[in-house]
């Protein structure tokens, strides 16, 4: 007897996992090619909260981390539709889950990792470069008009100045104290006493974020799932929807308004998409990636 796979299918009394898969850093990785954010992760996350027959979601993470507010927003679009739908969320993280990362693997009802996965990193950090010196000696001056004496502050093209440290060390506080205060909601009593502090930025193994409480178990994704639902349990990939057309020309979309007078197109330069993917490569190498 011939069998229609589609048809079959639909017939199937088999339970549905959507999958979803973040990969990659969060937030801009450079003029021309976005990370993870929720404009183009949003209609990915629905589709799979849409998914018909769907009995949980899973949620495979490799991130080291990057914009908090885009960690955030991702994290808040995913248990609104959990709680919306009344479907579990599992998340099972890969290489790393780290800082905004781990971020948005808080969206689980349970965190599954590999022993040797990396975890943690909840803190909040930011990097820059000094140059004043260097244009120096170079004999360049920097030139700078505003309206507003805080306009620049952090400025790297000028010396830095306490009061504008002080000033980003109290933002930082802030996001830091968002950070925490989302650990303990979200894990509870799970995390283990222990004299280690969870929020210094550190980060530690899979094994070692089990014995901490940050996450429920070691597993992958397969394996979990067939032992939940059966073996029968039906994985289902929800991609994000990219053609060719749209992959090239998003980070044009995003610099429609580096623009000249004449209105002619102001490409980005080499040098910012340089460094944008040295922070990236950054990210990761961090974590020994």
């Amino acid at each position: 007897m011939l069998r229609i796979p589609f048809i079959s299918s639909l017939f199937s009394s088999a339970p549905v996992v959507p999958v979803l898969r973040l990969a990659g850093p969060i937030g801009a990785v450079s003029p021309f090619r976005q990370g993870l954010n929720l404009s183009t992760m949003a209609g990915t996350i629905e589709r799979a909260f849409a998914t018909k027959k769907a009995k949980a979601i899973a949620i495979q993470i490799n991130s080291p981390g990057g914009s908090a507010v885009q960690s955030m927003l991702i994290y808040r679009r995913i248990r609104d539709l959990a709680d919306e739908k009344g479907l579990p969320v599992y998340v099972f993280a890969e290489d790393v889950a780290a800082s905004g990362g781990y971020l948005i693997a808080l969206a689980g009802d349970e965190i599954y990792v590999d022993a040797s996965s990396i975890v943690g990193s909840i803190g909040v950090v930011a990097a820059t470069f000094g140059f004043d010196k260097a244009i120096k000696r170079l004999g360049i001056s920097r030139r700078v008009y505003t309206a507003g004496e805080n306009k620049v502050s952090l400025d790297p093209f000028q010396p830095e100045k306490a009061e504008d440290v002080a000033r980003l060390k109290d933002l930082q506080k802030d996001v830091h104290e968002t950070f925490m205060d989302l650990v303990k909601e979200r894990r509870g009593r799970r995390l283990k006493e222990t004299k280690e502090d969870l929020f210094t930025g550190e980060f530690w193994s899979g094994k070692k974020a089990l014995e901490l409480g940050l996450v429920d178990g070691i597993s992958d994704l397969r394996s979990k799932m067939r032992e939940m639902l059966g073996k029968n349990v039906r994985l289902r990939l929800i991609a994000p929807k990219r053609g060719l057309f749209g992959r090239r020309l998003r980070g044009v979309l995003a610099h429609e308004n580096s623009s000249t007078s004449e209105g002619g197109f102001v490409p980005p330069s080499l040098a910012d998409d340089l460094i944008s993917a040295i922070e990236a490569r950054a990210l990761w190498s961090r974590y020994g990636l």
